[in-house]
């Protein structure tokens, strides 16, 4: 077995072993960097967990949106939740 084939082979295995591996690696980077931003403000940054989740609500209803049409049913159902809760999610995150 060649280098190339025993990398593929740990690939597999780690694609094997849990559901998403690279894609939660590639999210584990980015907000890694999102977090590094937001802590370089000085100002001792507090909230920063509600702060990228709020971020990553707001890009998920996005996407949802813009998958759907514009349907809030449609976009809840991909979400997997409530349209209601989708509604007052909008609002409070002041999404258009």
């Amino acid at each position: 077995m060649n280098k190339r084939e025993q990398v593929r082979a740990v690939i597999r295995e780690e694609i094997d072993k849990t559901p998403f591996p690279l894609i939660e690696e590639i999210l584990e980077k980015r907000i890694d960097k999102v977090v590094t931003i937001l802590g370089c403000g000085g100002n001792g940054r507090d909230g920063i967990y509600d702060e990228v989740l709020s971020m990553v609500e707001k890009v998920l209803i996005r996407i949802a949106m813009r998958r759907s049409n514009n349907v809030k049913t449609a976009a809840a159902d991909f979400l997997g939740i409530n349209r209601n809760t989708l509604h007052s999610k909008i609002k409070k995150l002041k999404i258009r």
